[in-house]
């Protein structure tokens, strides 16, 4: 079970009788003793950054020019944007991408390059692609870095970011290449999820909290439906997150982080039973899920075979664009 810190805090009443403990998001707030320095988060993003640098520079557009057209921004030269029409989202080519590590279903199974599950969530299609996801974990990551230390944030941006490669390379299979740092993005806020609904007890204003992160989850996954998204990887991540939340990120209930004000024969448990339980849960299904999921890809399994309707997980046609574009 993972605890909070050095155990110690203090823990604001809220209004309606419950506690704002710890993390503030979705309306309630609280209070603790130790708070995380938030360094690794502003490393990622950084080194993301750095990632793109070196894609453009290998990319090199005007040595490399396209029968679509100029390239965009010249004036930067080796570092100038694809066409427009090749890649709305300023970025280098998708052959440039493949060579620098994106997630190909064909080469991670046909030539064993399984390194390409991490090395794509470090790649980004694109300077629009980089600001969105950067943003996105500088207010994410950085609040959960503080509450939870860059070990437990950083385990759970890593292998949501993973679980979301497994699952899109399961399905995507040999029509795409894949890249971003989406699927971790979306694990963290799947594991904000679990945390609040693993510590439910002790916070205040559950319903706006939940209601919140709902909205925001079931918004994303929307957009993800768009073509050229890769919803996929968001739904692994975020499936990932929420199992990897119910195992990380348990909280002592409130009556143990007063037990020095108890008598020592009634000292409470730190966790609860249900919270024993949803640990036990989630590690095992885990488990199984990154065990059933590695096998079938290396197996070179399509997901698709056993389920005919989840390709509209990832792109809906109608009547203003196609999904196999």
């Amino acid at each position: 079970m993972a605890s909070d810190g050095d155990g110690k805090g203090r823990v604001a009443t809220a209004p309606g009788g419950g506690y704002g403990y710890g993390y503030g998001y979705g309306g309630y707030e609280g209070f603790e003793d130790r708070k995380w320095w938030p360094w690794l988060v502003p490393t990622v993003i950084v080194a993301c950054i750095a990632v793109f640098v070196v894609e453009m520079y290998e990319n090199n557009c005007p040595k490399n020019r396209s029968q679509l057209g100029g390239c965009v921004a010249g004036f930067l030269r080796r570092f100038s944007f694809q066409p427009l029409r090749e890649n709305p989202l300023l970025g280098p080519s998708s052959s440039t991408l493949e060579k620098m590590g994106a997630l190909d279903w064909n080469k991670i199974v046909h030539q064993n390059q399984g390194w390409r599950l991490i090395s794509c969530i470090w790649l980004h299609a694109g300077l629009i692609h980089l600001v969105v996801n950067m943003l996105s974990l500088l207010f994410i990551g950085i609040r959960l870095e503080q509450q939870f230390g860059f070990v437990r944030i950083g385990a759970i941006y890593l292998l949501s970011g993973f679980g979301g490669s497994v699952l899109s390379a399961l399905f995507l299979r040999n029509n795409y290449i894949s890249v971003g740092a989406s699927g971790a993005l979306f694990g963290l806020l799947g594991s904000m999820l679990s945390e609040l609904l693993m510590n439910w007890t002790i916070y205040s204003n559950k319903a706006a909290a939940i209601i919140t992160l709902l909205f925001i989850v079931a918004l994303n996954l929307a957009i993800g439906i768009l073509p050229h998204a890769d919803n996929f990887a968001h739904i692994g991540g975020f499936a990932t997150g929420f199992l990897l939340g119910f195992v990380l990120l348990a909280r002592p209930q409130f009556s143990w982080m007063e037990r020095h004000e108890l008598p020592q024969t009634n000292q409470p448990p730190k966790y609860k039973a249900y919270q024993y339980i949803l640990w036990v849960v989630a590690l095992v299904l885990l488990l199984v899920g990154f065990v059933v999921s590695l096998v079938m890809l290396f197996k070179g399994k399509n997901g698709n075979d056993g389920c005919h309707w989840c390709h509209y997980l990832n792109c809906v046609p109608t009547s203003k664009w196609k999904c196999n574009t």
